[in-house]
């Protein structure tokens, strides 16, 4: 794991060092929500100040503190130089990008020519330091969740960086853990099941027997008994691929929305986006799903639902069904967030045309919008966008100059 990724990255832009200076990386940093993104070692254990903090926690008093706003494509970059790194050890079929800042290496090919797994660790911590100035924390494990186990519960707070935890060590390790949501998998909802069965550690969760867990939990109660153990069965270098993906997008607005008609500007844009990545994909949609959020001062959550339709992937055939879901289920709310997502998903197999379709129109949609794509793809997908994207409530414009859901 890169040490606070984001915030190192901006450290070492100012020539600062990761570990000593009082630097955030805040979204929004303007308001008083202002949500902190990433921060470095000396704001949590100063200030106490950590990803998800808010603007009006931040001790504004503190001369030494650094206000970063994100910059998504710098870290994008970033990443990829400590990936290529990465390839210097180990091939690109055993290397899994967990996430911007965390990834799994199966170095068990790599001995031979780096040396052993400590050696070869210290080598990459080495690299990256020497040649991005960036400190790396490491797990090491007989498998990916020991690995991350290990980097998450200790090797943070190391002076090296580095932890390892062995299948031998469960009952030292996994078992003493205290809190079970300090194991990646089990989230609050999860931890909040297993505390009403009676657990309350890691260690009554590998004494509860496997079918009490599975008849009270399903597929994730069989799964959460082998992690207590420190069982994971996975290999790197073999890829799942889904049968049925879906192509989806969601958004939080910047403030609730009033107007149904400048929801539908919204609804409208994100269609085209994913009826693009459709198209990219060669791929058709059967099926779509609309979820709404309505304000948090509204007493109504919103609505969820889905539609059947004729297989397509056309901007111009998907954003009226979507808009009639909405119309049909819109119970004139506030609106703070949209999902919009396409299902049953298939590959494109030609164009279906109906007795009463003008043949010649349909086929210069679709020839349109194919322009359109590339145009996007070359130049940006604001190059070319309706006119109802300058219009109260669109957000197509500012969010196309964002990665993340954040500034480039």
């Amino acid at each position: 794991m890169l040490n606070r990724f984001f915030a190192s990255v901006e450290c070492v832009k100012r020539r600062l060092n990761p570990l000593e200076a009082y630097l955030v990386v805040m979204s929004n940093a303007e308001r008083a929500g202002g949500l902190v993104l990433a921060a470095t070692p000396k704001m949590k254990s100063v200030h106490h100040i950590k990803t998800g903090s808010r603007m009006y926690e931040l001790p504004t008093w503190d001369e030494r503190i650094i206000i970063a706003p994100p910059r998504m494509k710098l870290y994008l970059k970033v990443n990829a130089m400590i990936q290529a790194v990465f390839r210097r050890y180990v091939p690109a079929e055993f290397i899994h990008v967990y996430s911007i800042d965390e990834c799994f290496l199966d170095i068990t090919g790599s001995h031979l020519l780096f040396g052993r797994t400590d050696e070869i660790v210290r080598k990459i911590q080495r690299d990256i330091l020497e040649e991005l100035r960036l400190y790396v924390t490491v797990g090491i494990g007989d498998n990916p969740l020991l690995a991350k186990l290990a980097l998450d519960n200790v090797a943070k707070n190391r002076p090296d960086g580095i932890a390892e935890w062995r299948y031998e060590d469960v009952p030292e390790t996994i078992w003493k853990i205290k809190h079970l949501e300090d194991v990646c998998g089990i989230g609050h909802r999860t931890a909040a099941h297993l505390k009403r069965m009676g657990i309350f550690s890691m260690y009554q969760l590998s004494q509860t027997p496997l079918p009490v867990l599975k008849s009270a939990m399903g597929v994730i109660g069989e799964q959460l008994y082998y992690h207590a153990h420190g069982l994971d069965y996975s290999r790197l270098n073999e890829k799942y691929v889904p049968v049925n993906k879906s192509y989806g997008k969601s958004q939080i607005l910047e403030k609730d929305y009033h107007v149904p008609a400048e929801v539908e500007i919204v609804i409208r844009e994100m269609v085209e986006e994913v009826a693009m990545r459709l198209r990219q994909n060669h791929v058709d949609t059967s099926v779509i799903h609309l979820s709404v959020g309505y304000s948090k001062y509204s007493i109504k959550k919103g609505f969820s639902h889905q539609a059947k339709i004729p297989s397509t992937n056309s901007s111009h055939a998907l954003i009226p069904y979507f808009l009639e879901l909405f119309r049909r289920y819109n119970e004139r709310e506030p609106v703070r967030s949209i999902a919009i997502s396409c299902g049953k998903i298939t590959l494109k197999a030609g164009l279906q045309l109906n007795l009463f379709e003008d043949v010649n129109r349909t086929l210069n949609h679709e020839q349109l919008e194919v322009t359109v794509d590339k145009i996007r793809m070359r130049y940006g997908f604001k190059s070319l966008m309706h006119a109802s994207s300058l219009l109260n409530g669109a957000t197509g414009l500012k969010r196309s100059e964002m990665v993340g859901g954040h500034k480039g």
